[in-house]
């Protein structure tokens, strides 16, 4: 999907990580969503910017993926 996002089973059990580290793109979307800053990140866990917008990018177009139904009322 994403040059810079990247799944290896042998890399945090499979899950989607930054490529070249260990940083899975839930953790990253998870410090946004907990409101961490891009700098915060980026100094938290040694990546940058454009990996910030990758991981975004990547659970971005997962959901454009994704089938959606209306619950039943």
């Amino acid at each position: 999907m994403n040059e810079r996002i990247v799944i290896d089973p042998e890399v945090q059990h499979g899950k989607p990580v930054i490529r070249g580290t260990r940083v899975p793109v839930a953790r990253i979307l998870g410090g946004l969503a907990g409101g961490m800053s891009y700098e915060e990140i980026c100094r938290e866990y040694n990546i940058t910017p454009e990996d910030i917008r990758a991981a975004i990018q990547y659970a971005q177009e997962l959901l454009e993926k994704e089938t959606h139904r209306p619950l039943p009322a």
